[in-house]
Order: structure tokens, then C-alpha cells, then sequence
């Protein structure tokens, strides 16, 4: 068994088919096939189940894939580093409004430092970027925790509040604070399915015996924004990220009896990921680690508040 063994292998579980593997590989489709039948050999189980003239991959081929992304992700990196010992790449998720609100900012004063590293970056929601760390897709992420998988490592260092929004003159203000069971009896505005502000406010109902049935759903911060301001219902977001519309009166905030819809922002990556020099000053400058106490990579930061996603 060899890299090329497993560079093959990799290819053919992303490509789901020997044919297609050989075409990004520039490889004969025979040659393709011969080198997973060798690893089938060497290892004796089938990592794939021929069904329909496609590839479907065996729990054996999973359990191999996840650790030959990783040796491979190692040897690219070793390749990538010997030369200067400041190269490379680095893969770095974001849940949405982490990556617009937090996310250019770490990656500004990386470059700064870093100029020689190429830094690739996915916002999408915090359900996908977690999926993509446990594929070894990514090297590290920010997004809400508690992760879901317990082979991921989780530091929070943020924190962030969320608040319940509407638009002035809405019957609701007249009766704050307000029981929380009101809440499943409005239109309720929410962020799409999987983003960590709508764990958090589906958790807190779901606490109380109610069900979550939201009119609108949407990534779209300012079309949740908007919707509320037009009086659809009750949008629920970042403190921060109404900031201009409760100064302006746009929006009005609500309250609700005992019901704090507070979260953590966390820097996660996989427990079995060696992180690289790069990847541990990215995660230093992410956390704050740079302006207090000295704090390695992993440890959790000073706890400051901010309003993120």
C-alpha cells in the first residue's frame, strides 16, 4: 500500500466512479481499477459495493477514507512547509455572519503575517461546516457550539446575545415582558435550519414544551430585517446586528420572561488534526489569544462579548 494507493482511492469516493476518477487523475480507467483492487487485497475487505455501475463505499472504505485524508492532508502540508517553513494552505470555515462580521478581519491580520500561506475560505452554516472538519475538507471553523460530534475539539471565546425583534407599534410591546409560551403563537422570523441562532431559539422553546413552526426562514439577515420592520412577524437575531435599526427605530426589541437566548461563538477543529504552525496563529488571532495572557492553541479565550451570526 502506497500514497498513490490512497490518492486513488480518495479520488474514486469523491468521483463515485473508477471512470471519472481516471479522468481527474489523468490515469486509464483499468489502472484505477487495479489500484483499488490492490488495496482491497492488501487490507482484505471490499471498500466498495458494485451496484448499478456506480461505486457505493462500505463501512470498511469509510473508515479508510477518514484516515487516508488525513495522511495525505499531512504529506501536502509537509510538501507544502519544508521549503520555507512558512508556506502552504489553510482551510477555514465560518458559519454565515461569522464570516462576514468576524471572519475578514482575523484573515486581514493573518495575511499580514502570514503572506506566504494561502488561505481558502467556506461560509456556509454551522451544521455544513461542521460536517466538512469530520471530512478533513477543512482545517479549522467558527461557528456555534456544542459541536454535535464528540471527535470534535470546541473552544468557545465569544460570546453572543440574541434578541426577539418586531416592528414599533406591534401589539406585543404593549405586553412585555412576555410569557414565553406567546412566542409559538406569533409569526415567528428565523435564520435557515441549522445556523446556531436557530439552535439556540428552537432549543429554548423545545425546553418549555413548544414546537417551532417559523413563517419565514431565510440566511438572509437583512431580508429577516426587512420582514419584521413590515410588520410579519417576530424576527429573531444577533443584539448586534439590529444595533442600527433599534437606534434608528426601525425596530423595537422585546422582552421575554425568563427565557436568555445566549450562545457561544468557538473555534473547532478535529481532535486527530495536527495543526500547523499556521493554523495555530490563525487560531490565536481568531480567539484573542495575541492580546491578553498567552494561551497555546486549544485553550479557551478571555470571554469577551460580541453578536456574531
Amino acid at each position: 500500500m502506497t500514497l498513490r494507493h490512497l490518492r486513488i482511492f480518495t479520488a474514486v469516493c469523491q468521483c463515485g466512479s473508477a471512470t471519472e476518477a481516471a479522468r481527474r487523475l489523468y490515469m486509464t480507467q483499468p489502472a484505477v481499477s487495479l489500484a483499488i483492487s490492490e488495496l482491497e487485497s492488501h487490507y482484505g475487505v471490499r471498500l466498495f459495493d458494485r451496484i448499478s455501475r456506480r461505486l457505493h463505499i462500505t463501512e470498511p472504505g469509510r473508515q479508510l477514507l477518514a484516515r487516508a485524508g488525513q495522511i495525505l492532508d499531512l504529506i501536502d502540508q509537509l510538501e507544502e512547509e519544508m521549503p520555507g517553513g512558512r508556506g502552504g494552505r489553510l482551510r477555514i470555515g465560518a458559519s454565515i455572519t461569522a464570516g462576514s462580521e468576524f471572519l475578514p478581519g482575523c484573515v486581514e491580520q493573518f495575511s499580514a503575517a502570514w503572506p506566504e500561506v494561502e488561505v481558502q475560505v467556506r461560509v456556509d452554516s454551522s451544521e455544513t461546516i461542521e460536517d466538512l472538519l469530520l471530512e478533513n475538507r477543512l482545517d479549522l471553523g467558527l461557528m456555534d457550539g456544542p459541536a454535535r460530534d464528540g471527535q470534535l475539539a470546541v473552544h468557545p471565546f465569544l460570546e453572543d446575545e440574541l434578541g426577539l425583534f418586531c416592528c414599533p407599534g406591534h401589539p406585543l410591546l404593549a405586553r412585555q415582558p412576555l410569557p414565553p409560551a406567546e412566542l409559538a403563537r406569533q409569526p415567528l422570523l428565523l435564520r435557515e435550519a441549522g445556523s446556531g441562532a436557530r439552535k439556540v431559539f428552537e432549543s429554548a422553546l423545545i425546553t418549555r414544551g413548544m414546537e417551532v413552526s417559523p413563517a419565514w426562514e431565510s440566511s438572509s439577515t437583512r431580508a429577516l430585517k426587512e420582514a419584521a420592520r413590515q410588520g410579519l412577524g417576530i424576527a429573531v437575531l444577533p443584539v448586534r446586528l439590529a444595533a442600527e435599526e433599534l437606534a434608528s427605530g426601525a425596530l423595537c426589541r422585546l422582552a421575554v420572561e425568563g427565557m436568555p437566548l445566549v450562545r457561544n461563538l468557538c473555534a473547532v477543529y478535529h481532535k486527530n488534526k495536527y495543526l500547523t504552525p499556521a493554523a495555530t496563529a490563525f487560531l490565536e488571532i481568531c480567539t484573542g489569544a495575541k492580546s491578553g495572557p498567552a494561551k497555546g492553541p486549544g485553550r479557551q479565550g478571555d470571554g469577551g462579548r460580541a453578536q456574531l451570526e
